[in-house]
């Protein structure tokens, strides 16, 4: 049988005090919606639909490749921003899972077992509920004796006695076909004056029909996102998830609690993360690598044996057995060679740094091509940029650069060449040269006397 998605994604989310549609709000580095998506489509959906209203374009330029888009001009309930879906589902034979967008904490497994037990009850209409210790805000989950549901009730609309049911409904339904022609005749008679999609299954049980519940295993999963705090509450249950993965995976984590670990982030075996770290996008860290403390890491590729400390690194590539930080800048476009050192209050931008390499202190190296076995002296600076364009510097293998050395790009250090401390290079250093740009040292007796008596 085949199963669509359909994601209500409409929302403004007034609570979250934002111009961001909700749905938009990162949790662990990407959209809360990503989640919703990619939760969905590995659980086996066949078409993904999203139903978006508040920040439609936003919305829509997140999922494109991912799903089809459908608008609900007005928020006028969830019942409503079903209906909307009707159209691009005309002649679906397939069942329709419905699934709130601002949940991204539930799995593709739960999704699975949920859809299983619907097919397996051979109801028109099942409900995924959980059991939470506060279920304010939720709307309760009303069984018969024999444990039938008979209806759902909106929290706002609830009795006290209704209110005291901790079985909610978490918002995930699943129905066959038909239900578009019972959406239809839904009415606003409640206290919100909206099209509540939880009347189709008082509707379809007046009707004779079979309706079920499914309870979850685990509510956590279920848990949505409507203001800032339980964003937060969100954001740690992904990391936790993530850094127990890893912890799983032969990575040591040294306080998971203040390490912070994007999902889709890959570590090899036997690293070690110290506290403050954040590792971010598309990073991926080898095995054997020692990462923080005080690190972020975004969008790189780190390989084996690396260490880094108090350092950022951005768009980078670091080879094996580098050393970074601490206190170090690398910026997009760098390569850095294997065991290469890279050390305190350095900045690398779009440069390559070859094997064995040194860089140990307060410098600058950008648009820049370092050769093999380079010792760069402190307070070097490739002076890349002359106010209209970058020029490149490029230093050949076993050239030494001495401290506080200014090298105007364009400009090029042969292979085995010294540059002496304190120049300003303006112009080609030949292999095996001594290059020396600075004024004669003059010394002037007894100036300090006379500069005291004036």
């Amino acid at each position: 049988m085949a199963l669509a998605a359909v994601i209500l994604a409409a929302g403004k989310g007034t609570r979250m005090n934002s111009r961001l549609p909700k749905v938009l709000h990162p949790v662990a580095g990407r959209p809360m919606l990503r989640f919703v998506l990619e939760t969905v489509a590995e659980a086996g959906t066949d078409r993904m639909i999203v139903v978006t209203g508040y920040g439609a374009p936003m919305v829509a330029a997140a999922v494109a490749g991912w799903a089809e888009v459908v608008i609900q001009e007005e928020q006028l309930g969830t019942a409503h921003a079903l209906l909307q879906a009707e159209e691009v589902l005309r002649g679906f034979a397939g069942d329709i899972l419905v699934v709130p967008g601002d949940t991204p904490l539930f799995r593709a497994e739960t999704l699975r077992a949920f859809y299983a037990f619907h097919r397996k009850e051979g109801a028109v209409a099942t409900v995924l509920t959980a059991r939470f210790a506060d279920p304010a805000g939720y709307g309760r989950v009303v069984r018969d004796e024999a444990g039938k549901v008979l209806r759902i009730v909106e929290h706002r609309d609830a009795t006290e006695e209704e209110l005291a049911v901790n079985e909610v409904n978490t918002g995930f339904y699943c129905f066959d076909p038909g239900i578009f022609s019972v959406l239809k005749r839904i009415s606003p008679a409640n206290v919100q004056k909206e099209y509540y999609l939880t009347d189709a299954v008082r509707l379809l049980r007046e009707d004779g029909l079979p309706v079920a519940a499914w309870e979850a295993p685990d509510p956590e999963e279920f848990l949505g996102v409507n203001d800032r705090r339980q964003l937060a509450a969100a954001e740690r249950i992904i990391r936790q998830r993530v850094a127990a993965a890893l912890m799983d995976g032969g990575v040591t984590i040294l306080d998971p609690a203040v390490t912070y670990v994007d999902p889709g982030v890959v570590v090899g075996p036997d690293t070690v993360i110290y506290p403050f770290t954040f590792l971010e996008g598309e990073t991926e860290v080898g095995a054997d690598a020692r990462i923080g403390p005080w690190a972020r890491i975004t969008d790189s590729r780190l390989g084996d044996g690396v260490t880094v400390q108090n350092a950022v690194i951005t768009g980078a590539v670091i080879g094996e057995g580098a050393v970074v930080g601490p206190f170090a800048y690398i910026r997009p476009g760098t390569v850095i060679g294997p065991r290469v050192k890279i050390g305190d209050f350095v900045e690398v931008k779009k440069s390559v740094i070859g094997e064995g390499s040194k860089v140990p202190h307060l410098s600058y190296i950008g648009d820049a091509e370092i050769g093999r076995n380079v010792n760069v002296g402190a307070g070097t600076i490739t002076c890349n940029y002359d106010g209209r364009q970058k020029w490149p510097t490029i230093i050949e293998d076993e050239a030494f650069i001495g401290s506080n050395t200014n090298l105007v790009a364009p400009v090029r250090v042969g292979k085995g060449a010294y540059v002496g401390a304190g120049s300003t290079i303006t112009k080609d250093v030949p292999p095996e040269a001594l290059g020396v740009a600075r004024g004669r040292q003059v010394n002037v007796p007894g100036w300090a006397k006379k500069k005291v008596r004036e």
